[in-house]
């Protein structure tokens, strides 16, 4: 009997680890981030992108959210996905030009006036153009997000003319178009990752930044800077990225969950974004910064100084890309 039991025990066991070994994930998706995770970004992938996947695979991927710039900055992101040491990624557009030229074509300033025209664009024959584009360099794009309109922070004055920016040290990120037209606008443009800028504006290492709301917030900028310029010089997007062999990795029907769950996720992130926006606003008002917003009048001079970075970058985007963005514009 105690022999028959030891046995019974030993296949209990076995079944036990072998229960273990088939419930665990076949496939994990790291997705890195650099914002915080209350950041609607985040707060989408989390609720919406996780929860689809994994429910969905009924287990079989498993999803590993990384914010606060734990796996890098958007270059280190970016590069991660493109190598396939991280399966996802959410960096700013603008990290993907080094990637290929052309993705700066979303970068041109004051080449959308309104989030509605900036996601036509990218929704219809823009996204399509760029899409292929990052394809051949191994990267798929699975969604189009919002990180908004950018606007110029500083910690001397109200940014009212370009001639308030005139040597103004202001971080831009490491994109040359960036650099550019803020070059055209008098400014002293000095690229920066995003995990050195606050430090970098506490320490008086540069005057200013720009980013959107919501990025002014979550980078707690308002506690080392005083004014928040409305300038709106560029829309700027958050692109979902990932890596392309992964993605072809997976049977048919994970892959087809994947993609709808990060067309789902790009979806509630654009309403938290724009439900959101107002208060993050408000709450860096609140926490002291003064803020100025600029008239159609008033935005005309910036327009104008920075109208000679398009042709600039004529050669870099294309002939063809060149043609689809007068079309878009708006």
């Amino acid at each position: 009997m105690k022999k028959l039991f030891a046995v019974f025990m030993i296949m209990a066991v076995v079944a036990v680890f072998a229960g273990t070994a088939c419930a665990a994930p076949e496939y994990t998706i790291k997705v890195g981030y650099i914002g915080s995770e209350s950041h609607p970004t985040m707060k989408a992938m989390k609720e919406v992108f996780a929860k689809q996947v994994e429910e969905g695979s009924k287990g079989k991927i498993k999803v590993e959210l990384y914010p606060n710039g734990q796996l890098g900055g958007d270059r280190e992101l970016s590069e991660g996905v493109q190598m396939g040491t991280i399966q996802m990624a959410i960096p700013s557009s603008s990290a993907l030009a080094g990637f290929d030229k052309r993705i700066q074509a979303l970068d041109l300033p004051y080449l959308f006036t309104s989030r509605k025209t900036a996601f036509e664009a990218v929704d219809g024959i823009l996204g399509e153009k760029l899409n292929g584009y990052l394809a051949a360099k191994g990267i798929l794009i699975l969604g189009y997000q919002e990180n908004g309109f950018r606007h110029v922070t500083n910690s001397k004055k109200p940014i009212k003319s370009p001639a308030d920016l005139k040597g103004l040290k202001i971080r831009t990120m490491e994109n040359p178009m960036h650099i550019a037209f803020f070059k055209a606008l008098g400014a002293n443009p000095t690229p920066m990752s995003w995990g050195e800028l606050y430090t970098a504006l506490q320490q008086g290492t540069v005057d200013a930044q720009e980013n959107p709301y919501a990025m002014i917030d979550d980078g707690k900028f308002y506690e080392v800077q005083k004014f928040v310029s409305e300038t709106g010089h560029v829309f700027s997007y958050e692109i979902l990225i990932a890596n392309k062999k992964f993605m072809e990795k997976l049977p048919a029907d994970l892959n087809k969950l994947v993609v709808k769950a990060a067309k789902d996720a790009t979806a509630k992130q654009r309403q938290l974004m724009e439900k959101e926006e107002g208060a993050f606003k408000q709450k860096v008002i609140k926490a002291g910064m003064k803020a100025n917003s600029l008239t159609t009048e008033e935005k005309k001079p910036f327009v104008e100084a920075t109208a000679k970075v398009y042709p600039m970058f004529e050669k870099d985007l294309g002939k063809d890309l060149m043609e689809i963005i007068k079309k878009v514009q708006k």
